[in-house]
Parts: C-alpha cells; structure tokens; sequence
C-alpha cells in the first residue's frame, strides 16, 4: 500500500451573494492549469421551489514525480442558493444567494505504484529512505502541496470579494 499522509485540511465559508458557475469554473481552471487532473466523483442537485442544494466532490490528483503524487479532495455544499439580480458599479447582474461551504484535504502519496511494498525488507528500505536520504525532498513536496490548497482557497475567496461583495 503508498504511503498517504494529509498534510492540508482547509475550509471556506460563505453566506450571503456569490457567483457559483464563477467559483466552479476557476477552481477548475486553476487546476487544470497547475496541471492536476480533476475528477468529479459526485454531483447532486435538490431544487425545492426556486432554491437549490448542491453538493459536488472532485478527486483532484497530479503526478509530481515517480515517487510522489499529490491527491487533494475538494467538497462543495452549496444550501439554500437562489438566484438573485443586484447592482454592482450602476449594472444589474444576476447572482447567486445561499450559503456556500469548500472543503479542502490535501495529501501526500509517497510511492503511488506500491513498488517498495512487495516485501517487508523492501517497506524497511522504502521507510529508511523516506526518514533518512530524502527528507528535505518530502518537505519540499509537502510545502508545494500546501501552498496549492491554501493558495487556491485564498483566489476562490479573492475572487468573491472581488465581485465587490462582502459578508
């Protein structure tokens, strides 16, 4: 079995007016342009008058080397959404009302192809060069993975407020 560790778990929080077909379709473009593959595993929607539920979860994964792989899992619930016209800078546009919550957890895969598993001699080799030949290496790959959950939670929430709507 690859070695998984969560190194990220983020959240962001939203009530009030958003763009939902904004942030759906940055955060997959900002994934696809730091080239992880985006996988999206469920989608379900619940309308019940002119409100509606969503909930949408993506297996995001992308290849950092032979011997790592980042997987980051990103939840989307959207509750209670409506869609809503307002007026930003003298314009109508339409919007979307509700609360909305991101969840994020990213992970670290050390030998994805399960090749340091077949034996137990080869699980101790794979474990003593993890701790002791390439630990700056693992850091680093931990640190790269952490900047991208972060990072892409700080531009969905940039992106919010840009529209010029605050909580």
């Amino acid at each position: 079995m690859a070695d998984k560790e969560q190194i990220v778990s983020e959240k962001l929080e939203h009530e009030g007016l958003f763009s939902f077909p904004a942030v759906y379709k940055f955060a997959h473009s900002w994934l696809r342009n730091k080239n992880y593959l985006v996988n999206e595993k469920k989608y379900t929607e619940k309308v019940s008058g002119d409100k509606k539920d969503i909930k949408i979860e993506w297996e995001v994964s992308r290849k950092m080397s032979d011997y790592f792989k980042n997987d980051i899992n990103i939840k989307f619930e959207i509750t209670g959404m409506s869609e809503v016209e307002v007026e930003i800078d003298g314009k109508t546009k339409k919007m979307n009302q509700g609360k909305m919550l991101i969840e994020f957890k990213g992970s670290l895969i050390k030998d994805p192809n399960n090749e340091w598993n077949a034996t137990p001699f080869y699980r101790f080799l794979r474990d003593t060069y993890n701790k002791y030949i390439i630990p700056k290496r693992v850091d680093d790959m931990e640190g790269k993975l952490f900047s991208d959950v972060t990072d892409l939670k700080d531009e969905i929430k940039a992106l919010i407020e840009i529209a010029g709507i605050r909580k």
